[in-house]
């Protein structure tokens, strides 16, 4: 009975128990100094698996995608505004503060939490949610233009010292969005069309894409203590961007469920705006911010996805 019990709840609380696998793994290696030879072996491991889990993801869901549904909805317009308009407030806020340089980093944290592309994997989430995977996918990519087109524009006006070529920021964020889902959602299409029992296979699985990812889930949070952990930044400051992100993240959910219900999507509408791609926010935020601000990005993903646990586990007990 304890062993059925277990297992329950990994299935109830999977993200949960994900991301708390993620944690205790990095830092029991962190730790434990015989394990070093073991962890510099096992890091590039994890950096060629994780995308690969990503991918395998977004294949199996698009597996199940509706390409008929694929068109641009009211909701969409409806969040793309919303976010365009949280980024002009935090831009207004950075300009304001800028002569204070800790505040700056903090706003600068938040920003990478706004500005980033809709997460790959929430088709995934609102799958679990009795949401529309098809128009969900259709906003996933929409959204990763428009965050490819702000990215190259916004970060320098924050950075003076940042000195990018639009065009290649552009093809460069482009590039790393359309490997995890271009591809997926090409080879998914194809599977629909032309390999039939494989994709009678994969719709008879409805949970496996949720627990591929977890598996990534569990490797992005190791990753994220990892930074979280070796920081420079002072504590107050650490403190203040985990805060911030938090209240962020509760804010981008209402704000996006606030939106679809007005337009008739609500599950969607709240997922398209508040789960981000955090792997890419933190790229960015490397690449044209101070690195600091990356910190912002790390603590959201554990915000968005304890979210996510009890949006689900609601959802089943409802059902």
């Amino acid at each position: 009975m304890r062993g059925k019990s277990v297992i329950r709840f990994v299935k109830e609380w999977t993200l949960p128990v994900a991301m708390s696998v993620g944690t205790v793994a990095y830092l029991v290696f962190y730790s434990v100094p015989q394990l070093d030879a073991a962890g510099d072996r096992l890091g590039p491991v994890l950096d060629v698996l994780m995308p690969f889990m990503v991918f395998l993801t977004l294949l199996i869901t698009f597996c199940k995608v509706d390409f008929h549904q694929m068109r641009l909805h009211r909701w969409h317009v409806g969040v793309l505004l919303a976010q365009l308009l949280l980024v002009a407030v935090n831009i207004g806020v950075i300009f304001h503060v800028e002569a204070h340089a800790e505040q700056k980093l903090l706003w600068e944290a938040v920003l990478t939490c706004i500005i980033g592309p809709s997460a790959a994997a929430a088709p995934v989430v609102v799958g679990k949610l009795g949401g529309n995977i098809s128009t969900m996918t259709t906003y996933t990519l929409i959204s990763a233009f428009l965050s490819a087109l702000l990215i190259p524009v916004v970060f320098p006006l924050l950075e003076q010292t940042v000195h990018v070529d639009f065009v290649t920021a552009l093809l460069i964020i482009l590039e790393k969005v359309s490997m995890v889902l271009l591809l997926p959602l090409a080879l998914g299409w194809i599977i629909q069309h032309y390999v039939e029992p494989l994709r009678h296979w994969v719709v008879s699985q409805p949970n496996l894409s949720f627990y591929s990812w977890a598996v990534s889930l569990s490797i992005t949070t190791g990753i994220t203590v990892k930074n979280i952990v070796h920081s420079q930044s002072s504590l107050s400051l650490l403190l203040l961007i985990a805060v911030s992100t938090l209240v962020l993240c509760f804010l981008q959910f209402v704000i996006g469920r606030g939106v679809g219900r007005w337009l008739g999507e609500e599950v969607n509408a709240g997922q398209s705006l508040f789960q981000k791609n955090t792997g890419l926010s933190i790229w960015v935020a490397y690449m044209y911010l101070n690195p600091v601000s990356s910190i912002g990005a790390g603590c959201y993903v554990l915000w968005q996805n304890i979210v996510n646990s009890v949006e689900i586990w609601q959802y089943r007990k409802k059902s």
